[in-house]
């Protein structure tokens, strides 16, 4: 039995650990954790704040004595750390050095040492979790690091600080040791599936295997109840509506909890509402600063007017934190010094510094961030982004204007508190009454009272603002709380599950799914009564109204066959309907009271060895704190047998405005499917030859123009062509056409649900090759296929990919090169294509293939082709891959004056490929020099280029449907857009 009740708030900015014994009284006083660490070089302290930084000191630059820390010497836990998060994410091992690098430093020493040398710290890395624009098990960080400096993911970084914690509490309290703790991990309310799967990655390989998570703002407001435990009912009188705003280094999260009281008179809270992910926080404002900084900078002596590179930037924002921090606070001075170390030689020669001021510090965070404005005031929404250090920060600042659009999102389902608000009368608000601030930001009393204000101004009467004295620690304190309340020690948020979940079934008992004929897994019923066929949608319950969260529901009366290695899709649907559903029991689902909520689509993977199509299982479900519903299936043979399925439950509006996919099947798709039968799936001694030739345009025909196919279409047919690829080989017409129309509808290799396991299944095809070697076009479309998948195959296959292409050439090259056919018809056009749309291959074999073809053209400067795959190869931002892998800015600058010495009027293709290498990111460790960009875009505008040419390259801008075509190679499907 734990001894101790454990909560960590891995935090953007700073971790921080508090506790309470397990067996203790009711009123026991929650602790904060001192954690030890460096505070200087060989100097030990203990706070209460562990800085989420990470250090990659130089060789020689630290004496092993000065890392040392008190825990047990030996092999630096850090060390073991990263090799065990590299080990689970599936990273290669890095290449043998000289000589082993020196620990990294984690905590106060690290971000000291950050802010007076550029380039060595990792920070953000929390940030870096939910950033799928690269890829977050890649040694990335430092972002923008020279290539001698030590790199790691964010995932190994989380891990890190996490070990760090580990260790100094196993120093502690070695008779109590961490990971065997009931331990709680928070996480902000709007990481997504993917950001929360790596935080656990992160704690597996810390040594921590199974912690809760909780949600950052309820753990705020937990740790409020808590600390208010003996006099609720006086505090929350009159409260109806209650909300958090946590605003911490990295994101912006908000919650909305209901208040309302029970029979007995206590109260009662319901969380309704979370928040879209928003990385707005404190260092966007640290970075606003550190742009004013900049500015200045640039005019002093010395500074050249040029843009500081990323090192020296994160180098100006660690200062600028430090600046902000003392002018916000309370006794505030009125300007500190902002000093920006030199480089090199000239570390102190080259300093530059510059005064930031109290009253402009206040101006830039509290109107930049917080404006005072209507309540019908949304974010703002352009064409253009913003990028720094490779994150995509929220467009809009203003975090006021994002809470405006969060109350207006739950205005319909909040009716009771659904207001007008007193300046914007048109605008219903799901107004709160209460309010809880959270975070570091709010430390800053101007900036609390900003948005306290703001929010009173759009009620027309001041909130009640709930006391919150240490926003850094609340985090950490009220996981431990959650972990009192599920042992029935401290109150609790939420009144159980508010709607009965159900399972849909088809006519048959068999719940939907995407499986041909829609069956996935057969429900053996347990009455006659419920086996009669209705006319209406028939589910079996799966969680009843009122279940606890995190409380186990097993359907032990029900036996459902499980399907294995397929595709399959599962409905879920709600009600809030008050019946006393029993687990198990099957209703008919007709009514307004039953919603639809988002089907799971997946393949549920085999075990071991086994072949088996199908396993009988048994369903177990629980309500988590994290708002879905997990489903277990347990085979009834072996308990040990699991599968675990996820259901988001909550239906929160895209703050994008996006749409979930039109799986709405096509009326006329089983024609379709006839037609490509009647070509590829009867004997081939009953195929018409003609039927071949004519399936292109029959397709069309019957379902419209091709590229009017909407990406749901197109994946149904990739699964009718599929199912029948055996015979794709019985003529060359077959083979050309199955690869062309395979191609067509896979492409780009990501977009839907199910398409990691369509290319998967794609990808046994490859060492296959072609039947008709002679055959030009044939080689053509197997090339093209290829391509089109690209955006889907992993690393290790592009790889392949590559090596294949490489050895033909090669070959093909030889006077007495050994093909069995005639390499004139390996089809380079395609190869080129093909190879300009690896992005995930090193970056240094981008670099040798794309010199070549800057050689090639150098003699006939007018391919088409050739000069897209520049452009492919050269681009600051890719397609589908993660922004680390681009080639580095100096090589494609020396490529951009290769081009900018052509004739565009005469080299029409170049122009496109030159505006891709100058594309503008916002990231500088990407971007190219100013100067390069700016002549890039007097050439565009002189030679009359599309205006989108000149805007990707003056701003961070998201491409439109036809450039996005452009840069693929041809157009996208209908209802994918690129917005990365």
């Amino acid at each position: 039995m734990a001894r101790y009740h454990v909560g960590i708030d891995l935090g953007t900015s700073n971790t921080v650990v508090a506790y309470v014994e397990a067996g203790g009284a009711n009123e026991a006083a929650i602790r904060v954790f001192e954690i030890e660490q460096l505070v200087g070089p060989g100097e030990i302290g203990a706070a209460p704040l562990l800085p989420s930084s990470r250090y990659h000191p130089a060789p020689g630059e630290l004496a092993a004595e000065a890392l040392a820390l008190p825990w047990p010497a030996g092999e630096s836990a850090n060390r073991a750390t990263d090799r065990a998060a590299g080990q689970a994410a599936g990273d290669s091992a890095p290449p043998a050095a000289p000589s082993p690098a020196p620990s990294p430093v984690i905590g106060r020493l690290a971000r000291q040492l950050g802010a007076q040398v550029p380039g060595r710290l990792v920070s953000s890395a929390k940030s870096w979790l939910s950033n799928a624009s690269v890829d977050r098990l890649a040694p990335i960080l430092p972002w923008g690091a020279p290539d001698e400096v030590e790199k790691v993911s964010p995932v190994t970084a989380s891990a890190s600080y996490l070990a760090h914690v580990r260790a100094a509490w196993n120093h502690r309290f070695p008779e109590a040791p961490l990971e065997q703790q009931d331990l709680v991990l928070t996480v902000p309310a709007s990481f997504d599936d993917g950001a929360r799967a790596l935080t656990l990655e992160a704690a597996r390989a810390a040594g921590l295997p199974a912690p809760r998570l909780l949600e950052e703002p309820q753990a705020a407001f937990y740790d409020w109840l808590y600390q208010h435990r003996d006099g609720l009912d006086a505090e929350l009188a009159g409260s109806r509506l209650a909300l958090v705003c946590d605003v911490g280094g990295g994101t912006t999260d908000l919650t909305l909890i209901r208040v309302e009281t029970d029979e007995a008179g206590a109260p009662r809270l319901t969380r309704i509402g979370v928040g879209n992910h928003l990385m707005l926080g404190g260092d966007n404002m640290d970075l606003a600063l550190a742009h004013l900084a900049e500015s200045r900078l640039a005019g002093k002596d010395g500074g050249g007017g040029a843009r500081l590179s990323a090192a020296s930037l994160s180098q100006l924002v660690e200062r600028c934190r430090v600046a902000k921090e003392q002018l916000l606070g309370e006794a505030a001075p009125d300007s500190v010094p902002i000093t920006l170390l030199g480089a090199g030689s000239k570390l102190i020669g080259g300093a530059r510094s510059i005064q930031l001021g109290r009253e402009e510090v206040e101006r830039i965070v509290v109107d930049g961030f917080f404006p005072a404005g209507r309540a019908d005031e949304l974010p703002r929404r352009s064409r253009a982004a913003i990028v720094e250090f490779g994150l995509p920060y929220a467009a809009d600042p203003a975090v006021t204007r994002h809470v405006a659009a969060f109350l207006a999102r739950f205005a319909a389902s909040s009716d009771e508190t659904a207001v007008p608000a007193s300046n914007a009368p048109a605008a219903p608000l799901a107004m709160p009454d209460t309010l809880l601030l959270n975070g570091g930001v709010f430390r800053a009393q101007a900036l609390a009272k900003r948005l306290a204000d703001t929010l009173g101004t759009w009620r027309g009467a001041p909130l009640k603002l709930l006391n919150n004295d240490q926003p850094d620690i609340a985090v950490a304190r009220g996981a431990v709380a959650y972990g009192l309340a599920r042992a029935g020690r401290a109150p609790r948020i939420g009144g159980g599950a508010p709607r009965s979940y159900f399972l849909v079934l088809d006519e048959n008992g068999d719940t939907r799914g995407a499986g041909k004929g829609g069956q996935t897994a057969q429900a053996d019923e347990a009455d006659n009564s419920a086996a009669v066929a209705a006319p209406a949608p028939r589910g079996v319950c799966v969680l009843p109204r009122g279940t606890p969260e995190a409380q186990d529901v097993r359907l032990d009366d029900r036996t459902f066959a499980l399907r294995l290695g397929h595709p399959v899709q599962f409905h879920l649907v709600s009600t809030v309907a008050e019946t006393p559903w029993r687990p198990g029991e099957i209703a008919e689902l007709s009514g307004a009271d039953f919603v639809w909520l988002p089907p799971v689509a997946t393949v549920v993977r085999r075990q071991g060895g086994e072949r088996q199509r199908e396993r009988k299982v048994r369903l177990t479900t629980a309500l988590t704190e994290l708002g879905t519903l997990e489903m277990h299936c347990v085979a009834t043979d072996d308990e040990t047998q699991r599968w675990q399925l996820e259901f988001k439950l909550r239906q929160d509006a895209r703050e994008d405005g996006g749409e979930a996919l039109d799986e709405t099947r096509h009326p006329r798709l089983d024609e379709a499917i006839e037609s490509i039968e009647a070509v590829f799936g009867v004997p081939s001694a009953r195929v018409d030859p003609k039927a071949v030739k004519r399936l292109r345009a029959q397709l069309e025909q019957t379902l419209g123009p091709r590229q009017d196919w909407d990406l749901a279409l197109l994946r149904e047919l990739f699964g009718a062509l599929w199912e029948r690829a055996g015979k794709r080989r019985r003529s060359a017409d077959h083979e050309r056409l199955w690869l062309n129309l395979a191609g067509w509808c896979i492409r780009p290799g990501f977009g839907h649900p199910l398409d990691g396991w369509r290319v998967e299944q794609l990808w046994t095809l490859f060492d296959d090759g072609i039947q008709h070697l002679n055959d030009a076009q044939v080689w053509s479309e197997w090339w093209t296929l290829w391509r089109r998948a690209a955006g889907g195959l992993p690393a290790e296959a592009q790889q392949q990919v590559l090596e294949a292409l490489s050895w033909l050439e090669q070959a093909a090259s030889q006077k007495h090169h050994g093909l069995p056919f005639d390499p004139s018809k390996l089809g380079q056009a395609d190869m080129t294509r093909l190879y300009a749309s690896l992005e995930q291959i090193p970056a240094e074999r981008k670099i040798a293939i794309a010199e070549a073809l800057l050689a090639k053209l150098e003699r006939a400067p007018g391919n088409r082709q050739d000069w897209w795959a520049i452009g492919r190869l050269g681009a600051r931002l890719p397609f589908h891959g993660s922004a680390h892998e681009v080639v580095p800015a100096e090589v494609a600058t020396r490529w951009l004056e290769a081009i900018l010495a052509l004739d565009w009027k005469k080299v029409e293709p170049a122009m496109f490929a030159a505006a891709q290498i100058a594309r503008m990111t916002g990231d500088r460790s990407r971007d190219l020099p100013d100067a390069v960009r700016e002549t890039v875009l007097r050439r565009l505008e002189a030679a009359h280029a599309s205006p989108s040419w000149v805007a990707m390259v003056r701003d961070v801008v998201t491409l439109d449907g036809a450039d996005t075509g452009r840069v693929f190679g041809e157009a996208l499907p209908a209802g994918l857009k690129l917005i990365g």
